[in-house]
């Protein structure tokens, strides 16, 4: 089946083709330039720039894939969570093209789909696995007993992974993303030499926020101009504590649930420390570990595509209109058509 992914849930723009569960092509409009001045995602920007950029990246997408907009027999969109002006660009999109050439879509949890992204690499989990979703909006391990079904098994209370690491590398001025800036620093430095706290040892649950304010303590006790000349260290020493937590807890989970397979997804599963040392302990626990293929750790439409796929082969199908979701928990049902629960 000839399925085309649309994903505009934040600040990428994103088409791709699968076919029969093949992924065909996979393009990304990147806005990291535009947002890069205001440290952070500005939704109004992200949402013109998705304006700007959907039409050219799906043509692209199926230029890539050999395909043309004929070929389609159906076509899957991220619906929920996300910013809603820039979920709006792609469910519209989505839906004037169901329209106009007379094919079923789908709407798609954007967290469910970072899970499937596993899916479309060489080695493949089987149901059932644990999954911890880390990126810069979601810190989550659930138990994926099947498509659609899971069960939460631990959740930040308060920052995301990847907002503690966009943190600090503001705090640092170290520009925009932060997480891919503290991953290189870090790896010049020592993770031993700056002890940062790990928080909730004893609990299922996540806390970040902690994290960020030992980094403000420490530059208001050692001064900002010895913090900034120790970056490498410090970087290394903070981005440690993160990956402790998630690597200790994660495996906690697996161990309590009898899970002996583990995803790791979303675009902190990118970091480089974090896939070594959870590759190490899974060996350690004998425990298969899978990563999304590193094109596919950030927001990407192959992945959509491919949850799609799934759910219109099943009957699954949205009707035009359905509306965006802005929160979108994967333990509850899926909210009414028009984004209410």
């Amino acid at each position: 089946m000839f399925v085309l992914g649309i994903e505009s849930s934040c600040d990428e723009t994103a088409a791709a083709v699968v076919r029969d569960g093949k992924l065909l092509s996979s393009v990304i409009a990147s806005q990291i330039k535009d947002h890069s001045a205001y440290g952070g995602v500005v939704p109004e920007i992200a949402s013109r720039k998705h304006i700007e950029a959907i039409t050219p990246v799906i043509e692209q997408a199926l230029r890539d894939a050999g395909a043309a907009f004929r070929d389609m027999e159906g076509i899957a969109v991220t619906r929920g969570p996300g910013l809603i002006g820039s979920l709006l660009v792609g469910l519209s999109t989505a839906k004037a093209l169901a329209y106009a050439l007379g094919i079923p879509f789908v709407g798609v949890n954007h967290l469910e789909a970072h899970i499937m992204a596993s899916l479309l690499g060489e080695k493949k989990p089987r149901f059932p696995f644990a999954a911890l979703v880390v990126s810069g909006g979601h810190t989550n391990v659930y138990l994926v007993k099947d498509y659609h079904r899971f069960a939460l098994l631990g959740q930040t209370r308060d920052d995301a992974a990847g907002e503690a690491l966009d943190k600090a590398a503001k705090l640092l001025d170290l520009g925009y993303p932060g997480g891919v800036v503290i991953d290189r620093m870090a790896r010049e430095g020592n993770p031993d030499l700056f002890c940062f706290p790990r928080a909730m040892k004893d609990s299922p649950d996540f806390s970040f926020s902690g994290l960020k304010t030992s980094l403000l303590v420490m530059m208001k006790k050692r001064g900002k101009a010895f913090v900034q000349n120790e970056i490498p260290d410090v970087a290394a020493g903070y981005q440690e504590a993160i990956v402790d937590v998630l690597v200790e807890k994660t495996l906690r989970a697996a161990r309590e649930n009898d899970l002996s397979q583990i995803v790791v997804c979303g675009g902190v599963a990118a970091n480089s420390r974090l896939r070594g040392k959870f590759s190490e302990a899974a060996i350690q626990e004998g425990r298969e570990l899978f990563f999304p293929p590193m094109i596919l750790c950030t927001d990407n439409a192959a992945m959509v595509a491919a949850l799609g796929e799934v759910m219109l082969e099943n009957g699954r199908s949205d009707s035009l209109d359905l509306n965006v979701v802005s929160r979108w928990p994967l333990v509850l049902p899926p909210p009414n058509k028009d984004g209410r629960g």
